[in-house]
């Protein structure tokens, strides 16, 4: 498809970007450009930063080249030599690692807090699963090589070091597992998008030329039979269980053997108290044994009528084990559209109702017992929101950070009271920032004409005030059975039960690391690829079996969610005693696995509020679930200067425990110049997205690394050409993202319901997902739906239909007081600054349920979707034809996924097993399915293959091992037999032999 073809297609939903850039950009080139010109007398190392107007880079290129080797390799944790200590020795130790990991972190931070203009790079990372073949058989099993086939492999990087593109090759969880990464960064350039494809190929190249003859590595998200064969499921053989594991389905050599990963599987399960419990939908088909004494559901497959959609809660299980077992879990069948909030815990409200004579409100605390007196604390009939803090009964911590006491010392006032969650969230700090930003309301209560009590300046009638402050959360009427007994009505399905660390850490991802250009750039980006994992997870699915059993699944997330779910039972809401040695005494309330989405947005911005008052505060408002911190270590990083929001952020990851502490670590690590402790909970909170602060320099020759974000959610594809898509994709999302000064967030409860909505069968073509409706800035007094203005995308639509003048799109954004180009000296716009408070606008409409296709490719004239606008930021920078043709190539083939009109690897998967001949329809995949279907995968990955379902018309280069590694031009002397077998071949040539007519060769 031609690029000018595209530009019709998209011209209605992009002129408008275009245009905005171009104003954007013409208002502020004159201060720019006296700063650029200033700075193009630095070195040719540098030159890529002039870009960053009036910034002094920390930087150079050279350097940065080495940013791949400590940015995208640690995926798993510090791979540390030495000695780890077992659980009941590292306990004593758990305190002085958290205390320890906070000082360092706040060491680090004032170090590294300044850097600025540092240059776009970003890297990949791909993991394998190595498969042993039997081919008289059919069968297929793990190969327990990998620490093998990784040595030779990085001894041939050392060997080719000469050549500039290159891999990396570093350990993962499994014995059978290996991840690659570039040997150098990609660069912030165009032109270097070209390496990405052509990178991951070089590696599935040189990775086939360690592979025995009998062996094979596709790209896929789990080996099939992981779990299912017993001892006989690797090769080597090995038993099932060991007391890394205790598992009833796999054994510990499966593990890699570096220390550190057994000691993570042996860890969790003792801190938890109990194995891992993971228990995944089954998939229903015609004859699976499981649904026998269930009632027919028609002609559709699986566990929910055809109209609707499985929401599997994971890691929300455990009133549900106790209840049905470990063989069956309780699943909602959600109708589209539909609210499904079933499971996913919010912030709670509170009605400031202070009464006493004379008495107005409350002030604030920055912590319990200690007063902020600002003047805008809140009033009787304000409604704040907030969480009990179940450390310190009596308090409340608010979503804006600060403190505030359920009632008086004695007892006898109260000052705080529950309200609905209808109600509107108003006070006078959040009218200060121009927003109300009601996250919760479900409609507008309006005012009464009879008589009625006032909360925030509105009259209400007693009825609905007294429904509001409910002290207690109402639950829907409960089900009567035939005998009358009243039972909650629940939807319980048949299970996959798995036991271990390794079903979930076996599986394998795509992740894409980028750095920023400052720390601040680096914590928005954070925030806005949260809202991003969820959907790019659906769109890239490919997980449907697990421990040879179909799936009623699509994702990988939530397993992995479950088999490092280390919460003791009080941390999972269940009666359990107090442990002094792990942190909160293993008995805070934690609402989710270690291993999860995001719990808070950590960007502060607001420019236009640095008043001493705001500044002291979390500005998100988008921030609406409950947020468990290490209070000791928030009071802590507060007082060592660091803002709000990034305190409670860290404070948050400190509320696990290290999970590996190695001997002769512990007191002997420098706080003040080493990261150890830090990095030992900061890596082992996986979560959609990473923040990652620069790591120390130890000495002067060491890298300079900058503030990175890492993306993690999205699932393994078959082929190179998808992974490098999507990889691609998210890399130029950024890019119009920071350039469009785009704006996606939502309350943090919805990117939940869309995470839990991902995981669902076929979510990429009938799913929903809440986003984002207006991306571009919002103008003041619009209510969501442009009821009071125009919407900037529908003036430009209407302008094009028209064939007016666009000449005049330079007022679209000065005519407003709210959407304006200005800038900082570091070219952020007041727009995102005040991004996260919600500024002149109101938010409860600001999102809607979109399908994939709406979130893509754009929805009526006010959404104009994410792809449209890469095509936008494309034509913007004049994206070099050659660079343009390819990427158009995975734009055109990400839409036909989005649209439905190529289906994702889990549905192709779950295709094959249910077409397979010997294929049962019980939904069980044999050794020989396994073992024809990881066969399809391997050729279709090597491009000996073609699946037009999976890939329409996109064809796939043949990949071989030829051309893994550069030919040198040897000089040596050839030995005579040697020389002798190879003239032998040229000797059998008929023009050879029309040459020379005699019988001897005589040298």
């Amino acid at each position: 498809m031609s690029r000018t073809r595209h530009s019709k297609i998209t011209l209605s939903k992009v002129l408008l970007f275009i245009a905005f850039i171009d104003t954007f950009y013409n208002q502020i080139s004159s201060s720019r450009g006296s700063s650029s010109s200033s700075s193009s007398s630095n070195s040719d190392s540098n030159s890529n930063n002039a870009q960053f107007a009036g910034t002094t880079t920390t930087t150079t290129t050279k350097n940065n080249y080495f940013f791949v080797c400590d940015a995208f390799t640690l995926s798993m944790g510090l791979l540390k030599v030495g000695v780890p200590q077992p659980w009941d020795k590292s306990k004593k130790n758990l305190r002085y690692v958290r205390k320890a990991g906070v000082k360092q972190f706040i060491s680090q931070y004032h170090r590294v807090k300044d850097f600025k203009g540092d240059e776009l790079l970003w890297g990949d990372e791909i993991e394998y699963g190595i498969f042993h073949l039997d081919k008289e058989k059919k069968e297929i099993r793990l190969s327990l090589r990998a620490k093998e086939v990784m040595e030779k492999l990085n001894d041939k990087e050392k060997a080719h070091m000469h050549h500039v593109e290159g891999c990396n090759w570093v350990p993962e969880y499994g014995s059978w597992m290996i991840e690659a990464t570039p040997k150098r960064p990609y660069s912030g350039y165009a032109i270097d998008l070209l390496r990405v494809e052509r990178n991951m190929r070089l590696r599935r190249r040189r990775l086939l030329t360690e592979l025995n003859e009998n062996e094979i590595a596709p790209t896929v998200a789990t080996f099939p039979l992981l779990g299912a064969l017993g001892d006989d499921g690797t090769v080597p053989e090995s038993k099932v269980g060991g007391p890394k594991t205790e598992s009833e389905y796999i054994g510990d050599d499966i593990i890699n053997p570096h220390p550190r990963f057994g000691t993570l599987t042996q860890n969790i399960r003792k801190r938890r108290g109990e194995k891992v419990n993971i228990r995944v939908p089954l998939f229903r088909d015609v004859n699976t044994p499981e649904f026998a004494s269930y009632p027919p559901i028609g002609s559709s497959g699986g566990s929910c009528p055809s109209n609707s959609l499985q929401v599997w809660r994971y890691g929300k299980g455990d009133e549900s084990m106790a209840q049905y077992g470990r063989e069956n879990v309780v699943v909602g069948c959600s109708s589209v559209p539909s609210e499904d909030g079933d499971g996913l815990v919010t912030l709670q409200k509170w009605l400031v109702d202070v009464r006493c004579e004379g008495c107005r409100g409350l002030y604030y605390r920055s912590e319990p017992g200690v007063i902020v007196p600002d003047a805008d604390w809140p009033r009787n009939g304000d409604v704040v929101v907030g969480s009990e803090i179940q450390d310190i009964p009596g308090w409340i911590r608010l979503q804006n950070g600060y403190y505030l006491p359920i009632m008086s010392d004695d007892g006898g006032i109260t000052f705080l009271r529950k309200v609905s969650t209808s109600i509107h969230s108003s006070n006078t700090e959040k009218r200060k920032l121009g927003s109300s930003t009601p996250l919760f309301r479900s409609q507008q209560l309006k005012p009464p004409e009879t008589n009625g009590q006032q909360i925030n300046g509105e009259e209400y009638p007693a009825a609905s005030l007294a429904a509001l402050l409910e002290n207690k959360l109402t639950l829907p009427p409960a089900a009567k059975t035939k005998n009358g007994v009243v039972k909650q009505k629940q939807n319980v399905r048949p299970a996959i039960h798995m036991d271990a660390m390794a079903f979930g850490m076996g599986c394998c991802c795509l992740q894409v690391t980028f750095q920023a250009k400052d720390v601040d750039e680096s914590r928005f980006m954070y925030d806005q690829l949260a809202v991003v994992a969820p959907i790019m997870m659906a769109l890239t699915a490919s997980t449907p079996i697990l421990k040879g059993r179909l799936a009623d699944t699509d994702c990988r997330w939530g397993i992995i969610s479950e088999s490092v779910d280390d919460r003791t039972p009080g941390e999972r809401g269940l009666e359990d005693k107090e442990d002094p040695a792990v942190a909160g005494k293993g008995k805070r309330r934690i609402y989710k696995s270690r291993y999860d989405c995001i719990s808070a947005y950590i960007y502060q911005g607001v420019d236009q509020y640095d008043s001493k008052n705001m500044k002291n505060r979390v500005l998100n408002m988008y921030n609406d679930i409950p947020l468990p911190i290490d209070e000791e270590s928030y009071r802590e990083l507060r007082d060592a200067g660091v803002d709000p929001a990034l305190s409670q952020h860290i404070a948050h990851l400190f509320i696990r425990d290290p999970l590996v502490i190695f001997d002769g670590a512990v007191e002997e690590v420098d706080n003040e110049t080493q990261t150890e402790h830090f990095e030992s909970i900061q890596s082992t909170n996986w979560q959609t997205v990473r923040w990652k602060p620069p790591p120390p320099r130890n000495n002067p020759n060491d890298p300079h690394i900058g503030w990175r974000t890492e993306f993690r959610s999205m699932e393994m594809q078959i082929t190179d050409f998808e992974n490098a898509a999507f990889s691609v994709f998210i890399v130029l999302l950024t890019r119009v993202i920071l350039s469009f000064d785009l704006n996606l967030y939502i309350p943090l409860s919805r990117v939940d319901a869309n995470m839990q909505r991902a995981h669902s069968r076929n979510a990429a073509a009938k799913g929903k997902f809440f986003f984002r409706r207006h991306m571009a800035p919002l103008e003041e007094g619009d209510n969501g739906y442009g009821v009071k203005y125009t919407s900037m995308f529908a003036r430009v639509v209407a302008k094009t239909q028209s064939h007016s003048d666009l000449s005049d799109l330079n007022s679209i954004s000065t005519n407003s007081t709210s959407v304006s180009d200005e800038a900082n000296s570091d070219e952020v716009s007041c727009q995102r600054k005040r991004a996260p408070v919600a500024a002149g606008c109101d938010e409860e409409n600001s999102f809607e349920e979109m399908t994939m296709k709406e979130i893509m490719t754009g929805k009526g004239d006010y959404f104009p979707g994410l792809i449209p606008l890469v095509r936008a930021y494309l034509d913007y920078i004049n994206c070099d034809d050659v660079a343009y043709a390819k990427i158009s190539k995975y734009l055109d083939f990400i839409e036909q996924r989005s649209i439905g009109a190529l289906v994702t690897p889990a549905t192709w998967l779950r295709n094959f097993v249910r077409d397979h001949p010997s294929y049962k329809g019980d939904s069980v995949v044999s050794h020989e399915i396994a073992y024809d279907l990881m066969m399809a995968c391997k050729d279709i990955g090597e491009g000996k293959r073609h699946e037009p379902e999976l890939l329409g018309d996109f064809i796939i280069d043949p990949i071989s091992t030829k051309g893994a590694y550069d030919v040198k031009l040897e000089g040596k002397r050839i030995k005579n037999d040697h020389l002798f077998e190879l003239l032998s071949r040229y000797t059998q040539r008929e023009s050879f032999s029309g040459n020379f007519q005699t019988d001897e060769i005589i040298m």
